[in-house]
């Protein structure tokens, strides 16, 4: 029998598929349900093209995560690379830009899942409840949070699979629908929107200090994750294109659901309506897990409170980060709708991963596993993508990460003074 963990560790419990499972869950969530349609309305037919792109930087800010995850396999991510390659200013703005996008992604996930679940004037409850519940499943181990996801892993490959068998198979008016005329810009944009579709791999490098063999297994987990969800995506898109067309993905406000809709029968759409709601909560569940060890990892530098750094002595989480983060997102369930709100979010996940590659950029020869050109790449990709984003989007980036910063200078500052 394994002695408890001491007060500010996390057990090491994750095998590779556990790692696996964790990545599938946060990639394949509500943003496949409906990133085509801004995806289709930005590239028109080369929607296709703006996934390859997508699915490349993903692949660059990938490899750079890994290698970085099995040099550092502690709690927090691109938090703690890039503080220990860059400094801590780079390493808080990375853990900064993920905690505050992803707590409010969290929320919007939440209200996603309620409105495929429940009638309007019951929206916000049952977004509540879901943030409640699934916040209490962290609380009780990792181990809960795996099996957990893995089930709504399952039924969401379910529905995606009898979208792709429908749309291969069926052709529906929406196709004489012409779509928006290519453009680079437009691909670009299309693959802003993908890109954040696949951004769930970070979740796994988050994890680092909860995996078994770190340096082995992290890397593996990565790339199977993205290689696996790269390939649903692929097939998704192939089979909307084929059902409705680029025009009638674009003009759908749930395109995956128009797709079905062309097998003229009810029971495809009920499939994808639990498909998207488990991946709703499949992508919260993971959220959760990310930012409460991102949280614990910055507390342990005072960069947050150090009473989020606690670790439960019996289930070995990081609990009071965890409820915390819980109480945040209730309350902005009830108090706001973020769906069409969080562009910042989008902000903070590019700065994250852009800090993510220049860290993997400075690693010395035996730490690399991969070429450094792909962290270049990776950089510049995330750069593209910040562009293309909507002019409120990266103001609103730029405010929060104002913020965050200008938090740390006044903290640093009043510490200097209380010393002296």
């Amino acid at each position: 029998m394994t002695s408890p963990p001491t007060t500010g560790a996390l057990a090491r419990r994750l095998r590779l598929r556990d790692a696996v499972v964790i990545g599938l869950g946060s990639m394949i969530g509500a943003g496949v349900f409906a990133a085509f349609a801004p995806a289709a309305s930005a590239a028109g037919s080369g929607l296709l093209l703006g996934l390859v792109v997508a699915g490349c930087i993903a692949f660059c800010n990938a490899t750079s995560s890994a290698q970085l995850a099995a040099q550092y396999p502690t709690s927090g991510g691109a938090y703690v690379s890039g503080r220990e390659r860059l400094g801590p200013w780079a390493g808080f703005a990375a853990g900064w830009g993920f905690v505050i996008g992803k707590t409010a992604s969290s929320a919007a996930m939440a209200i996603t899942f309620a409105a495929y679940v429940a009638p309007e004037p019951w929206q916000k409850p049952v977004a509540i409840a879901a943030v409640v519940a699934l916040t209490v499943v962290n609380t009780l181990g990792v181990t809960r949070t795996v099996w957990l996801t893995r089930v709504l892993v399952v039924v969401s490959l379910v529905a995606l699979t009898v979208v792709v068998v429908v749309g291969l198979t069926h052709t529906g008016p929406s196709t004489a629908v012409p779509g928006s005329e290519v453009s680079p810009l437009g691909v670009l944009q299309a693959a802003g929107f993908l890109f954040f579709a696949f951004a769930g791999y970070a979740r796994i490098a988050t994890l680092g200090e909860e995996v078994l063999d770190p340096a082995r297994t992290i890397p593996r987990a990565v790339t199977t994750a993205l290689a696996v969800t790269l390939v649903v995506y692929a097939l998704v898109a192939v089979a909307t294109l084929h059902a409705i067309g680029p025009g009638g993905a674009a003009a759908s406000a749930a395109p995956l659901r128009s797709v079905v809709a062309t097998a003229g029968q009810a029971w495809p759409d009920v499939v994808v309506q639990v498909g998207a709601a488990a991946a709703s909560l499949g992508a919260l569940l993971a959220m959760v897990a990310g930012i409460g060890r991102t949280s614990l990892a910055m507390a342990r530098n005072r960069d947050l409170p150090g009473w989020f750094a606690a670790v439960h002595p019996r289930t070995s989480v990081p609990a009071r980060a965890e409820v915390a983060l819980g109480v945040v997102v209730c309350v902005l369930v009830a108090v706001t709708d973020l769906r069409g709100a969080i562009g910042f979010s989008s902000f903070g996940v590019l700065l994250y991963y852009f800090v993510a590659n220049v860290a993997a950029w400075t690693q010395e020869r035996r730490d690399r596993r991969y070429p450094r050109l792909l962290s270049v790449a990776g950089a510049l990709g995330c750069v593209v993508l910040v562009a293309a984003l909507p002019v409120s989007s990266i103001v609103g980036g730029v405010v929060v990460t104002v913020v965050g910063l200008g938090y740390r200078w006044a903290r640093l500052t009043l510490g200097r003074r209380r010393q002296g």
